[in-house]
């Protein structure tokens, strides 16, 4: 193993967009993480016998979630990200139960790029996935968890795959068959026929970006930079304020784009005439809107107009190529399908040890839940005559995303009575 870093300038580290309905937020500053270079040659590597490592997922909640030994003891869950440049571990009670020595204290910046949080740097970390074994890394450690990813994905995780730990493959992420496949770049032949294109990438900071073109309403068209990022399970975040042509649709909704960390990122929710990747055209894109704040630092977003995430890019088979900076996009069938979203107007988390009780966190005004009274705080005890209890939040998310005009029934619990409601779905944006 080559112990020759990747020293990283000591300067301000841009957002890890990620989670939830959007993301992760993180601005790390003053970081030199050392990154114990391992070669696809590397005895981990060649035992196998191959130029090709499978590591299968699981797709929750639109997350690729992978299954991780960590520290050849705790097997853990961690999203992969590929808009995160580093590797995060949000439980610390993991490293303080392995008794790890932490090596500096760093200030993060929130979610909404004002509050500060605190983060450790651990080193000489194992982590195993599938054949993949990656020794004596680097990670950072949270010192709470921000993220309280359980409640709004009603999955266990407990950290984030960063680019740290994959850029010097080609990584193709096939979400049909639920493998990413780490390919030795100087071996690597790109994927031809079946419609597959390929597109320039810019990274920065090891992060991927592409340029597309955005249809906002009418025959306005612009250009758009967008960070692709796997830790996102949305379709499409815009950044109102990076365009002077980039506004609000005439319908939108508010909503709670996502829990980042440190808080709740705000902005709202409609949708793009059109956006269109390569000579691939979609229409009618299901869009998250956000507010940047006053005076960003610009290498903070690197001048990006937004970020594409999972909901879109599981339409197709994504091949990254780090090394020559380029990306693979191979159409899947049904990559036409339409969106699926919420018809309710509920924003629902999950709670207790299973992650089977469920709590009304907030309610669109004049939706469909709204108008039948539902509020904030209430305990979501029944679907449809059954207990909720017996669903996943991703199931009990799919009770109120189906057809405008069907009726949902739900019994409710405030302040120790239970209370009956049936709404009618709509179309909200």
């Amino acid at each position: 193993m080559g112990n020759s870093p990747d020293a990283l300038s000591p300067a301000r580290i841009p957002p890890i967009p990620g989670i939830w309905f959007l993301f992760f937020n993180l601005l790390l500053f003053f970081i030199v993480l050392p990154c114990h270079a391992q070669k696809f040659q590397d005895p981990a590597f060649t035992s196998l016998g191959t130029k090709q490592i499978d590591i299968p997922f699981e797709y929750q909640n639109n997350f690729i979630v992978i299954k991780v030994v960590f520290n050849d003891i705790f097997p853990l869950r961690f999203i992969f990200d590929t808009g995160a440049e580093y590797t995060i571990l949000s439980k610390r009670e993991i490293t303080d139960l392995l008794s790890i020595d932490y090596q500096r204290r760093f200030t993060l910046q929130g979610a909404d790029m004002r509050t500060e949080l605190y983060a450790y740097l651990a080193r000489g970390i194992n982590l195993t996935m599938g054949n993949l074994r990656n020794v004596n890394r680097s990670i950072l450690v949270l010192e709470e968890d921000y993220f309280r990813f359980e409640e709004f994905s009603g999955i266990q995780i407990h950290g984030i795959l960063g680019a740290d730990m994959f850029r010097r493959f080609v990584v193709k992420i096939n979400y049909k068959k639920r493998i990413i496949s780490l390919l030795n770049a100087e071996d690597f032949r790109p994927p031809r026929g079946g419609g597959t294109f390929e597109l320039p990438v810019e990274l920065y900071r090891s992060k991927p970006y592409i340029t597309t073109q955005t249809t906002l309403k009418g025959d306005t068209t612009i250009s758009t930079k967008l960070l692709l990022d796997t830790g996102a399970s949305l379709a499409l975040l815009l950044y109102t304020d990076t365009h002077p042509k980039l506004h609000l649709p005439e319908k939108t909704i508010p909503s709670n784009i996502g829990m980042g960390l440190g808080g709740f990122i705000q902005g709202y929710l409609g949708r793009v005439s059109q956006l269109k990747i390569n000579d691939i055209s979609f229409d009618q894109v299901v869009t998250n809107f956000q507010e940047l704040p006053p005076m960003i630092d610009s290498a903070v977003t690197n001048g990006r107009n937004g970020i594409i995430g999972n909901q879109l890019l599981r339409r197709f088979i994504i091949t990254l190529d780090y090394s020559h900076e380029r990306l693979f996009f191979s159409p899947d069938p049904g990559f036409k399908n339409k969106y699926i979203y919420d018809r309710s107007g509920l924003i629902i988390i999950a709670a207790g040890p299973n992650l089977t009780k469920f709590t009304i966190f907030d309610v669109v005004p004049n939706s469909p839940a709204a108008k039948v009274g539902i509020r904030r705080g209430d305990d979501l005890k029944t679907i449809n005559g059954i207990p909720a209890s017996f669903f996943s939040l991703e199931e009990v998310i799919a009770k109120f995303q189906r057809k405008e005009g069907k009726k949902v029934r739900v019994v409710i619990e405030r302040n120790n009575v239970k209370l009956k409601k049936e709404m009618v779905l709509e179309q909200l944006i």
